[in-house]
């Protein structure tokens, strides 16, 4: 497939000189950097200025977060991201950082923003070192209740429910903590139930086994 289409540039190319010259050749040129710009600028989110350079500071360029504490949005499902976008606008998820950003998004914004960090590919937590007891308690953890009954195969996640997978682990921590204390709730009221019945070193070895599990990129 590559030969063939290395084959058709190449006569592309030859026809563009033949018929039209240096100047078509120019053009062609001018066209295919254009369009490799077009494609760049939109992977990156869009034309300037950005609305996703607001979350560059914490999540990452990309949504890919360098900080355990912060979580990565890449490859988060884009229903999963609006809704807590407008919790944290209505006041139902607090957080000091996120509530007065969300308040400023139009429905529009919010949708163009869980659509971009929705198409980013996920990465592996490389900063994260697991310790290798906690790691494999958090993996029975994780079986014996059932996450991917939810967070789907991989626990990467799927409409309302977010990717688990690679996440902050300092991040995953707070929220298991938070759920079993009461300090934040979900719709269905089952991360409340489920983080309830964890003591505080199985919170920690959860949130040790999903830091770091190998997002799947598909």
């Amino acid at each position: 497939m590559k030969k063939l289409i290395l084959l058709g540039v190449v006569a592309v190319v030859a026809v563009l000189l033949a018929v039209y010259g240096r100047d078509g050749l120019d053009l062609y040129r001018l066209i295919t950097h254009i369009e490799t710009s077009s494609e760049a600028s939109e992977a990156d989110g869009g034309a300037w200025p950005r609305l996703t350079d607001a979350c560059i500071g914490c999540h990452g360029v990309q949504g890919h977060s360098q900080h355990q504490g912060y979580p990565a949005l890449a490859g988060q499902p884009a229903p999963y991201l609006a809704a807590q976008l407008k919790r944290f606008a209505s006041g139902e998820r607090a957080n000091p950082n996120m509530a007065p950003l969300a308040m400023s998004l139009t429905e529009a914004e919010i949708e163009q923003l869980s659509a971009y960090f929705a198409k980013q590919l996920p990465a592996a937590n490389r900063s994260f070192k697991p310790d290798a007891a906690l790691r494999e308690q958090g993996e029975k953890l994780a079986a014996n209740g059932g996450c991917a009954a939810c967070h789907g195969e991989g626990l990467m996640g799927h409409e309302q429910f977010p990717r688990l997978a690679g996440q902050g682990h300092d991040y995953l921590l707070a929220q298991l903590d938070a759920f079993a204390q009461g300090g934040r709730q979900d719709p269905t009221g089952a991360m409340t139930a489920i983080a309830a019945t964890l003591s505080e070193g199985d919170r920690q070895a959860l949130a040790h086994y999903l830091a770091a599990l190998p997002p799947v990129v598909k």
